[in-house]
């Protein structure tokens, strides 16, 4: 494999959690890969969104447009890796979908769809790569306490990822507790949260409830749609409960990047 890989970062990370996209790069130069960020070196002028905003949202000839930006970004690149379930499922499973009345499209969709991988993945299904993780991770001395894991909608479902994001936290020296129906949508769903934030709402503190009550004290994701929203809803209770007079804080949450980077410095 060639050991030049492109970085899709996507619009959360570069808009929002800066810092998972930081992770990201130092987990995997710690496995002996320079990352570019497209055809340029320098983040953003290539890669723009991949277009899911757009496709949820039946603007279909827009997510059609960025997909093909998208195709053309990513097609001299060997890899692709992202730090999102969600992101990566538009790229290697809707791209074909949305292209296939344009058949050369939908074969470069395919193409670029079949050497894109969301980071857990990466870590674990090419063996030099996780030949090198295991090597760092058998130089951990420190291990994060209990931790429990939530399974976004598009990385289960759609990628069939369960194992591996456990996988490689496992092999980083974490104890994962599972959450009662640990696929159970979070509730965020893009514009879902928007379009009905009372049924969101309730659905997210359903899912930060059944994390809670796993004792672990870290609530780790591979998705930051999810992150945003737990975090989002986890601090509107938190605030309500100040106003009450309570303290208490929430469980830590953090994107599988973040505690993977923390782990193997």
């Amino acid at each position: 494999m060639n050991n030049r890989i492109a970085l899709f970062v996507t619009c959360l990370v570069d808009q929002i959690m800066p810092e998972v996209g930081v992770a990201t790069v130092k987990v995997l130069r710690r496995t002996g890969f320079d990352v570019d960020f497209g055809y340029e070196i320098t983040f953003p002028t290539a890669q723009t969104c991949c277009g899911q905003p757009f496709f949820n949202s039946g603007f279909r000839a827009e997510a059609i447009n960025l997909a093909k930006r998208t195709i053309e970004v990513l097609e001299p690149y060997e890899t692709i890796v992202l730090p999102s379930g969600s992101c990566t499922a538009m790229i290697r499973v809707e791209y074909a979908h949305m292209l296939e009345h344009e058949p050369d499209w939908c074969e470069r969709a395919k193409r670029v769809g079949a050497k894109t991988f969301e980071l857990s993945e990466f870590l674990v299904t090419h063996e030099n790569v996780k030949r090198e993780f295991l090597a760092q991770t058998s130089k951990i001395t420190h291990h994060e306490s209990r931790i429990t894991y939530h399974d976004s909608c598009h990385m289960c479902r759609f990628l069939g990822l369960r194992d591996e994001p456990r996988e490689v936290l496992t092999q980083a020296g974490c104890e994962i507790v599972e959450i009662d129906e640990s696929d159970r949508c979070c509730g965020f769903g893009g514009l879902f949260s928007m379009r009905m934030p009372e049924v969101s709402r309730a659905m997210t503190e359903d899912k930060l409830r059944r994390a809670a009550e796993t004792g672990a004290k870290t609530l780790v994701t591979a998705d930051p749609g999810c992150l945003m929203q737990m975090r989002r809803v986890q601090g509107m209770g938190e605030r309500e409960k100040r106003g009450e007079g309570e303290k208490e804080k929430g469980m830590e949450l953090k994107h599988l990047a973040i505690l993977l980077e923390e782990l193997t410095r």
